[in-house]
């Protein structure tokens, strides 16, 4: 995705010529882009040679989810609609890791009916469930445990899974007594040590700490676990400072991990596996201008990407066509919807622009589409890909009568 010649650019289709065929606001992805990102991440732990599986939760569209499936990832799913969905998409079912503090006694029995790679449990009252279902079925049901390692991954406070105030996983102590009871049980196959710290991580050393609280953990169970899953997290520079994690420092660190853990090592990316194939192209209805700043009111809204409202995150905005012309002023793009919180961003300068003209929201292939919602009855907007310079509609324009 690059400006050509002043206009901007998903693979060879122009954005103007995207918005005048789909209308706006419109979600669109690059495939080419999807699929780099995926060989990207096998490449930097080729020797490892990790199970992938997409985190579902970051961009369920079940185009987007075959696609994926073609370039050889499993899935990482938190509920029965996302796991239905995977299975649609064709996702191997030995490829598929079911995640959540709060699944259900239906959502395990389907899972456990599926007969999937794993459910990782976060409680003690969950792995009694599953015992429970296993006992009525009489098999045996795989399994991993959740550890919380009261690790602070630095990260914002609304996407932080790994410290001891978070939800998430079972301390130390709960972890080895869960150990204990699912060695001893006639319907529990414990074959995995689950982790996941948190979201949009740039440091590798909240990863070399939570390394260590495992290797450390392992010891004490005495026991062999066929997997370990590290969860993903992995961080994506939103605002376009160049700040990454260094995968490098990451792989080595997880290599001399398993000279003393022989195990298959299991990662659920999702933003750094999506976020910037997808933009949201959205048209200038209105340019308010008062005193201080001039108010760029779009046809996109906080129901059409939420995280701005939901996390007060930065997206980049830019133009659809460039000019020379800048205007040292406060801009402040904000949505329709009757809240103050809708709004993407607010700059100092900005290109000169003009009411009808188009813009795009960068890097909204994680967490856009899945929050979205109907708020205020707008409808959801389309969804495209484009791949080898043809266009796919992957999800239609939802229409009013939809919703009514």
């Amino acid at each position: 995705m690059q400006y050509k010649k002043k206009n901007f650019y998903v693979e060879n289709i122009s954005t103007e010529k995207l918005a005048r065929k789909f209308n706006t606001p419109l979600y669109c992805y690059s495939y080419l882009k999807l699929k780099n990102n995926i060989i990207n991440f096998k490449n930097h732990f080729k020797k490892i040679n990790p199970l992938i599986c997409f985190s579902v939760k970051s961009n369920s569209n079940i185009k987007i989810l075959r696609e994926i499936k073609n370039l050889d990832c499993g899935a990482d799913v938190v509920s029965m609609g996302e796991m239905m969905k995977v299975l649609k998409a064709g996702i191997n079912t030995k490829k598929i890791v079911f995640s959540g503090v709060g699944k259900t006694y239906s959502e395990l029995e389907y899972a456990i009916n599926k007969n999937i790679l794993l459910i990782n449990v976060e409680s003690r009252s969950e792995l009694l469930v599953v015992e429970k279902i296993g006992k009525l079925k009489k098999k045996k049901i795989d399994i991993g445990i959740r550890l919380n390692p009261n690790i602070n991954a630095k990260t914002l406070q609304q996407i932080s899974t790994g410290k001891k105030e978070n939800k998430f996983g079972v301390t130390e102590k709960e972890f080895l007594k869960l150990v204990k009871h699912a060695k001893l049980s006639k319907s529990l196959k414990l074959k995995c040590l689950s982790v996941h710290i948190g979201s949009q991580i740039f440091s590798h050393k909240p990863y070399e700490k939570m390394l260590k609280v495992i290797d450390k953990l392992i010891k004490q169970t005495n026991h062999k676990f066929e997997f370990v899953d590290l969860g993903g997290g992995m961080g994506i520079s939103y605002e376009k400072n160049n700040k990454k994690l260094n995968l490098k420092i990451y792989n080595s660190l997880i290599n001399k991990f398993l000279k003393k853990n022989s195990c298959k090592i299991i990662f659920e990316p999702g933003r750094s596996i999506i976020a910037d194939t997808g933009i949201l192209i959205s048209k200038i209805i209105y340019i308010k201008k008062n005193k201080n700043k001039n108010f760029v009111i779009l046809d996109a809204a906080m129901n059409d990407l939420m995280r701005p409202a939901l996390y007060g995150a930065k997206h980049q905005i830019i133009p659809s066509k460039k000019n020379k012309k800048i205007t040292n002023k406060i801009f402040e793009f904000v949505g329709p919807i009757c809240e103050s919180t809708d709004k993407f961003l607010t700059t100092k300068k900005f290109q000169n622009i003009r009411e009808g003209e188009l813009i795009i929201i960068c890097d909204v292939g994680a967490y856009g589409m899945s929050l979205s919602s109907n708020y205020n009855l707008r409808t959801l907007p389309a969804e495209i890909l484009v791949k080898n310079s043809k266009i796919q509609v992957i999800k239609s324009r939802q229409k009013l009568s939809d919703i009514i």
